[in-house]
């Protein structure tokens, strides 16, 4: 298993799971792909976009169980981070927990 992760608000990823796929949210949809994490971009991935946010969910996605796969594209800084241009089937999801993002983003210390 090959983990990213997206960081969603509750209502969000509850609307995909009655719908069985995440369409994405609207910086996703402006952009034309789901934005998604590796664990080492993650933290910086929450202070940067979702300082401050409430009700959020960290969702773990096993990126081999994408079809179409995820591109690994350059970004923040030139580092690569995984692309899907696609809606994101819930089943792909193995770990769903609540998340709380404070101007550290300490919650998310165990995956720097």
């Amino acid at each position: 298993m090959r983990p990213i992760y997206k960081i969603v608000g509750r209502a969000e990823w509850t609307a995909a799971e009655a719908a069985g796929r995440f369409e994405g949210s609207a910086v996703d949809l402006a952009d034309g792909y789901i934005h998604f994490s590796e664990a080492g971009q993650l933290r910086e991935t929450a202070r940067k976009h979702f300082a401050g946010k409430t009700d959020l969910l960290l969702v773990t996605i096993d990126a081999d169980q994408l079809d179409p796969p995820a591109i690994w594209e350059p970004s923040r800084g030139g580092a690569l981070f995984p692309h899907l241009y696609a809606p994101l089937p819930v089943a792909a999801a193995v770990e769903i927990r609540p998340l709380v993002v404070d101007a550290e983003a300490s919650a998310l210390a165990e995956f720097d």
